[in-house]
């Protein structure tokens, strides 16, 4: 399975929307560019499925932008791949192998679709990177 540009830039999209969750003022495509150092136009042909599937809403206007729909807890990122990506597949045919490698490959696909269906946005927007908390010091 490759995820490709559409999957990561929206969510990069949907995890700065949770971070902004709960303030009454929009974000805007154009800020989330910025920020990551992305194309506008791309990010704004991302957000109409998102949109569609209710997870997202528009407000329009010199301060407009997007908000969220949902809690960031009650989406996930298996949620935002299946919209822009499509069904989760790791590898195609897979009705045809033998029965050991039909088996791993059933596997790994439950182990993806079970990291990103347990993986909400709150989670992602709430990440903190432990490698930088910690700091530790070593002296030799």
């Amino acid at each position: 399975m490759k995820i490709s540009t559409k999957g990561r830039y929206g969510l990069t999209i949907m995890i700065d929307l949770a971070k902004n969750y709960g303030d009454k003022k929009p974000l805007s495509l154009k800020a989330i560019a910025r920020d990551h150092d992305l194309s506008e136009h791309y990010l704004e042909q991302l957000i109409p499925p998102l949109r569609n599937a209710g997870f997202v809403r528009s407000i329009r206007g010199a301060y407009g932008g997007y908000l969220l729909t949902k809690a960031p807890e009650d989406i996930t990122a298996g949620d935002i791949i299946r919209i822009l990506e499509g069904p989760i597949f790791i590898v195609e045919g897979i009705e045809e192998e033998e029965p050991a490698k039909k088996e791993l490959w059933v596997r790994i696909r439950n182990a993806v679709k079970d990291v990103l269906d347990t993986t909400t946005l709150a989670d992602l927007a709430n990440f903190e990177d432990s490698e930088d908390q910690h700091g530790y010091m070593f002296y030799i």
